[in-house]
């Protein structure tokens, strides 16, 4: 798996690497992670990928973060 690069953008962690003929896109906020896989096919220049990392895409992996959160609070309020 190579690391194609690393940043972090308001407490988010986003790594993008390629592996298998795919760009992995990952996410991490604390203790969660989001991962998405896109076919290298599908991508005419790596920097096509930034839009994933910005705009509309990224409001909702920030979004889903904080309903993961929601839901591992939820689940172990009890222990």
């Amino acid at each position: 798996m190579r690391v194609v690069r690393e940043s972090s953008k308001e407490g988010i962690r986003i790594s993008l690497f390629e592996w298998n003929n795919k760009f992995i896109l990952k996410f991490e906020a604390g203790n969660l992670e989001q991962t998405y896989k896109v076919p290298a096919m599908d991508v005419l220049e790596e920097k096509d990928l930034d839009t994933l990392m910005e705009g509309d895409f990224y409001q909702e992996v920030k979004k889903r973060f904080d309903e993961m959160h929601q839901s591992l609070q939820n689940a172990t309020k009890n222990f």
